[in-house]
């Protein structure tokens, strides 16, 4: 599990300790300080200052906002660890949404993985203890291990009002080398495609790689894929910005109450994509770095984002070592360059409230209207709003897990692999031929889970496309292997075909 904050740890040496601010400071200290001697002396349970100081740590920054935070020296030395890769981990990636942990992504032939669990399952307990009130930290490290140890995960899927539970137990592995562009192809004779998972230590270098293959492969237009990117390495952001930016544009700028936070970011040399026509897609996955890239595309009307509302995450971080701990606080905000806050309300929200609230602020915008390079007008508040918004997709129906956890997709996708030829020839007929995919594997998965489940099963047009989609790409792994099935998934998405189609209209919708 990465950091992914904008900016951690480099800034702490620098900063100036401030007093209390506001009158009444020492009666306020007062006040706490007469309110722990009365609980240590007279609470029903023996409690020790230790436990309550750090109860009133974690109130405290939870009170701030949702992405200050408080770790022992022990814990902060585990996660650190963590980070090095020196821990075995179990390959999923959490995020608390609705005040629930979710499983947010799970690593490919990962341990869990190979143990069924998938993106948007629940984790509601680990090794039997309950994952209630704990952060995506802590849930990191509880899953974390030596390697070969085992850990139990009591996973939740379907309705929260009438939910499936699935118990499994992952072995936990070394983490794998990852890469951080998950697929890059040419989706026609002048489109390419670029996947970025997360902003990590060279993800710059790879999309700056991927994109040059894809010039050499004759690509005039890009598509830079965003959604799901949970962030990372703000750097990053700034050094991918500036292969598609002219040189001294801003790329964003962060502004705090100490003076050292007001910084401008901008590019230094002119970048070597500047020409190539682009669209970002994101969506309420796309948070943090991926948010800052994003809205600094739009402001300066490099690229037109399409999708749907980002989460709405992009503050300035920095922590500092308290005695037997360490903290990670909010210094500032991250500013785009036409001068709008990215980072969307938390103020009066509890964290449930806030996580909900994820790519839906447009309630939250500002009335000030924030203008672009070209003049053209964009709204500030909550997330990025996308120049084109898409609708969004289809949900699959309940029944969908079930047959999932039963392994029905998987035997009609493998009966189906089975009969398909092998070759290029055979595989890039696969990718296009939608009908087929409706007739051959959508009509037996419907057939069975009627019959094992009593139920009608109808599904729309919408949703109907969206299974056969799912079940032609396991078909396509079966038979060719994952990057094919990889290409079924990416060339047949509704967003993706959809950003093809707005290549004709870029120039136009990037002028004023």
């Amino acid at each position: 599990m990465k950091r992914s904050w904008l900016v951690a740890g480099a800034l702490a040496a620098s900063l100036p300790v401030s007093p209390l601010a506001g009158q009444g400071s020492a009666e306020e200290l007062t006040r706490f300080s007469a309110v722990l001697s009365h609980i240590r002396a007279n609470y029903a349970d023996s409690v020790t200052y230790k436990q309550l100081v750090r109860s009133a740590i974690d109130g405290m920054l939870k009170g701030l906002d949702p992405h200050s935070w408080y770790l022992s020296s022990d814990d902060n030395a585990r996660f650190n660890a963590l980070e090095r890769g020196e821990l075995a981990v179990t390959g999923v990636s959490v995020e608390i949404a609705d005040g629930t942990p979710i499983i947010l992504a799970v690593t490919e032939t990962s341990p869990a993985d190979r143990a069924g669990v998938h993106p948007g399952d629940r984790l509601m307990a680990v090794d039997g203890v309950p994952t209630t009130g704990l952060n995506a930290r802590a849930i990191a490290l509880r899953l974390a291990g030596e390697k070969g140890t085992k850990v139990k995960l009591l996973l939740e899927r379907g309705s929260r009002l009438e939910p499936d539970s699935v118990s499994v137990q992952v072995k936990r592995d070394a983490p794998k080398p990852q890469h951080y562009v998950r697929a890059m192809l040419m989706l026609d004779a002048t489109t390419g495609y670029v996947k970025l998972g997360e902003f990590g230590a060279k993800s710059a270098e790879e999309v700056h790689d991927a994109v040059k293959s894809l010039r050499s492969q004759k690509a005039k237009n890009l598509i830079l894929d965003l959604r799901g990117n949970p962030g990372g390495i703000v750097t990053e952001a700034i050094a991918m910005a500036s292969q598609f930016l002219p040189a001294n544009s801003l790329v964003f700028s962060t502004k705090g109450r100490q003076r050292s936070v007001n910084q401008q970011y901008r590019t230094k040399e002119s970048g070597e994509f500047l020409d190539i026509p682009m669209v970002v897609l994101v969506d309420r996955g796309s948070a943090s770095a991926a948010e800052a890239l994003a809205g600094s595309l739009q402001d300066n009307d490099r690229a037109v984002i399409a999708g749907r509302r980002s989460f709405g995450k992009a503050l300035m971080q920095t922590g500092f070592y308290v005695p037997e701990g360490f903290v990670e606080l909010t210094i500032g905000h991250v500013i785009s360059p036409s001068g709008r806050y990215i980072q969307r309300p938390y103020t009066g929200l509890q964290l449930e409230q806030y996580y909900a609230f994820a790519g839906d602020s447009a309630w939250q915008d500002t009335m000030r209207v924030f203008k672009t390079v070209n003049g053209r007008s964009v709204k500030g508040g909550g997330g990025i709003a996308p120049d084109v918004a898409f609708p969004a997709p289809a949900t699959a129906p309940r029944w969908w897990t079930v047959a999932a956890d039963s392994g029905w997709d998987r035997a009609v996708a493998d009966s189906v692999a089975a009969t398909l030829k092998t070759g290029a020839a055979a595989s890039a007929a696969w990718i296009q031929d939608s009908s087929s995919w409706s007739t051959r594997l959508l009509p037996p998965l419907l057939a069975r889970v009627r019959s094992r489940l009593a139920i009608s099963a109808v599904v729309d047009p919408a949703v109907g496309a969206s299974m056969a989609r799912k079940l032609a790409a396991e078909a396509a792994t079966v038979r060719w292997g994952e990057d094919i099935g990889r290409e079924v998934s990416i060339r047949n998405d509704p967003d993706v075909v959809a950003a093809i189609g707005l290549f004709s209209r870029v120039a136009a919708i990037l002028k004023k």
